[in-house]
This record gives structure tokens, sequence and C-alpha cells, in this order.
């Protein structure tokens, strides 16, 4: 890659597929569109030409971390920019997904939003300000996470491994250039319930799993309804929940014997101190006739916004503010794991995953000159 702007970075990156694999059939995958390894193969000749030092760490066989220590002295404190090398998938795209055509003044194509146009900025910044990063009195190393879209296991190895080397991280997020310093948990659970298959033309010799699951999962919204309502954040207001997905039975004419059902519950920090969703919703199914299945949960993650790296982020760039989000990122496991850490980049989260993501070249453009700027005052000023 040999860029002139960062748009043409960000159009080198888009025609990299890196699909997120996980769930991914054999015959999808020998299409080559999936997997993270082919974009950090192709970013560490790129950073190394700037004077990092890079390794890819591989998390799960062939789905590398990359890590680009800057160059220059060891022993500076350290920050990192850190975006995420996979995508979502393309199946109901309307555009063509790896092309990275420029039309109405936008730049189309798979992560151009999220999050290869942050990372895009990132680079631009670093690459322009190479000649300073040896010398600057803190390092800047950039951090491209695996497996960001489903199960974040790229920030949990890092967390696991490196966080304690840093004293502060920017996980790259379309935030239109605000800087998120707080954002809700996640639980994904999968409650199920078991019953009598009868014939259905005398039901009362079964037992229905679907009235039996329905009906303890009212007094679980009741319960979780009081719960949640009982504790409000600042900015990211009460802990909610949606009810996903319901199945159960096999046929009209057969009582059903098992039915289950997926919830999503995002939470505020004071309920993750409690013990977080899980603890709550174990306790919540052990007085019922309920099984539970569910993910690890995503911790909320919160920053002081008197942070002393996000008050140097907002010496340089005064226009960004501290926001909040209901969604949840890599940052969520760095804090979990006492590296302070936002989320911040160019464009608009609501372009994420959709059949026809872009951003506008006007806000990469201004992703770029905003990391630039941001690089060489905290190689002149940290």
């Amino acid at each position: 890659m040999n860029p002139q702007s960062a748009t043409e970075l960000l159009q080198s990156l888009i025609q990299i597929p890196s699909i997120n694999p996980e769930g991914i059939s054999e015959a999808a995958l020998a299409s080559g569109h999936y997997g993270e390894l082919p974009l950090a193969q192709a970013l560490q000749p790129f950073l190394e030409e700037s004077g990092f030092d890079v390794t890819l760490e591989e998390v799960r066989p062939g789905r590398p971390n990359i890590i680009a220590r800057a160059p220059g002295p060891q022993d500076r404190p350290r920050i990192l920019f850190g975006p995420h090398l996979d995508t979502v998938g393309v199946e109901t795209m309307t555009i063509p997904p790896f092309e990275a055509q420029i039309s109405e003044g936008k730049i189309w194509g798979r992560g151009a939003s999220d999050t290869k146009g942050t990372m895009a900025s990132m680079l631009w910044g670093l690459k322009q300000n190479a000649a300073l990063l040896a010398s600057a009195p803190v390092a800047i190393d950039f951090v491209g996470f695996m497996g960001e879209e489903t199960q974040q296991l790229g920030a949990k190895h890092f967390a696991e491994n490196h966080a304690n080397k840093y004293e502060f991280a920017i996980a790259g997020e379309p935030t239109s250039l605000q800087i998120v310093n707080c954002t809700k948990g996640c639980l994904w659970a999968t409650l199920s319930a078991k019953g009598l298959a009868v014939h259905a033309s005398q039901p009362e010799r079964g037992s229905n799993a679907i009235l039996n699951l329905f009906a303890h999962f009212q007094e679980l919204m009741e319960e979780m309804n009081a719960k949640f309502s009982s504790a409000s954040h600042p900015i990211l207001g009460q802990s909610t929940w949606n009810l996903g997905t319901f199945a159960g039975g096999t046929s009209p004419n057969v009582v059903a014997d098992y039915a289950e059902l997926d919830i999503d519950i995002r939470t505020i920090p004071e309920l993750w101190t409690e013990g977080g969703a899980g603890k709550f919703l174990e306790a919540l199914c052990a007085e019922r006739e309920i099984e539970l299945l569910y993910r690890p949960e995503n911790p909320p993650m919160e920053v002081n916004a008197d942070n002393q790296w996000i008050a140097a982020i907002q010496d340089i760039h005064p226009d960004s503010r501290c926001v909040g989000a209901p969604w949840f990122s890599d940052a969520s496991h760095l804090n979990a794991a006492n590296l302070p850490s936002v989320c911040l980049g160019p464009g608009n989260i609501a372009q994420a995953h959709t059949e026809d993501e872009f951003i506008t070249v006007e806000d990469l453009e201004g992703g770029g000159a905003y990391f630039q700027k941001l690089v060489e005052a905290l190689c002149k000023n940290a």
C-alpha cells in the first residue's frame, strides 16, 4: 500500500475482505473473504515503513491481532490506537462490498464506517508523523484487534497479556469524532423450558412447554422491569432488556415439549458492580423451572471525563465532547483490565452493518486530519 491520502488508504483496506468467520461454513470460508489474517499481513509492511516493530499475535488459528510498537525508547508512557480488523458479513448488501467505489461524495463498501474508516484515519495520522514518533515523550502504538464483531476475543486476549503496559487506549469506532467514555454492557441469554408431548386433541394429558415458558417469562419481565427501573446512570440511563426470538414445538397437532427464547440485556455500571445481569438472571431462573444458557457477559465501561488523556485530547480538539453510547466494544474489555479506554473515530454509527455501508469523503478526510493533529500534538507536548 502506498496511499497518497486517507481516502486512498481506506479504499485499500476495504478491498481486503476481513469478514468475521465465526459460524461460517467451510464452503463459504473457501471464498477467501473471511478472517483477519490478509488484512493484518497487508498492514505489517505499511506500519514497518513508519518504523513500527510489528507482531502478528495469533489469538485463534489464522486469526491474529496485529501489534505495532512505536519506534523509540521502551520506557516511555505508552498509549494505543486500537480499531478492529474484522467486519460483519455481506450477504444482504446492495452495493459491491469490496470495490471501495467513490460516488456522491461517499466511499462505499463493507467496513467503510465500521471500522476501517477509523482505522484509515488513525493510520494516516501515524504515517504523517512518522518522523516524530521515535523522539516523542509518549509511545503511540497501533493495535488491530481480531474478532470484535462476535466475542471480542482479540481484545480479551490483548487485555490479559498486554494491558498493563499501557496508560490509555483509543478503540476505533465511528463516533462522529466525539469521545465515547461510557457504554452499556451486554448479555445474551437463552431461556428454555420442557414439557410433555401428547396429541393435541387431548392437551390435558401433556404439558405445553411454550405456555410454561411464557408464563414464567411474564414473571421475569416484571422482576427485570422493577430491578432495572430502580437505578439510572446520568448518561446511559437504565439497564434494558429485549426479547429477540421465541421458538418451540414441532407441529400444531402436538403439545409442545420444548420452547426457548433469546433475550438481550444492556447493563449500566451499577448493575455490573452488583454481579452483572448474568448473576441476576440466574437467581430469577433458579426459582422457576427454566433452564438458562448464556454467553460470557460483556461489561459496561466508564472512564472519568477528567482522565488526563481525555483532557489532552480535548486540549487538542476542543470540539470533542465526552458522550455515552448504548452499544459495547473492545474498549469494555480493555477497561475491565484496568486500561482506561474510550471509543473515537470519524463516521456515523448509523451506517455500521448496513446494506449500503459508506463513509463520506469529508468525514474520512476530516478524521485523517483529526488524528494527524492529535499525533503531532502528543508527540510534541505530551
